[in-house]
């Protein structure tokens, strides 16, 4: 992935509208949802939806497919594949070890109770 491609899909996930729209297409999965259906699910008004659905596309992260009256959309799954890659493809390149992050203990803060008076 270019530079300039990771800067445009980041750009476009970095509006909190935007990245609403393509995590629900992400959770939807390869069948997409129509565009009255991510309008609903969103609460956007159609118009406001439609420039955002633009902005992601001209972006690559999703593609549109017209169904008769209906045009779908849906994650594309090999450009966030790829931008993942892309931001992490030098991961621990310096030291030549592994990116994992050693897990963290959970601390369990403790809540304070309440003495209930009659």
């Amino acid at each position: 992935m270019k530079t300039t491609d990771a800067v445009a899909a980041l750009a476009a996930l970095a509006q909190e509208t935007r990245l609403a729209v393509h995590r629900l297409l992400v959770r939807q999965g390869a069948s997409g949802l129509a565009a009255g259906e991510i309008a609903e699910a969103l609460g956007i008004a159609p118009a406001t939806l439609s420039f955002h659905l633009k902005e992601l596309a001209r972006a690559g992260l999703v593609r549109a497919r017209q169904e008769g009256r209906f045009v779908y959309y849906a994650a594309d799954f090999d450009a966030m594949n790829k931008l993942l890659g892309f931001l992490t493809e030098n991961c621990c390149a310096a030291d030549g070890g592994s990116c994992a992050v050693a897990p963290v203990p959970l601390v369990r803060r403790r809540v304070a109770r309440r003495k209930v008076t009659r």
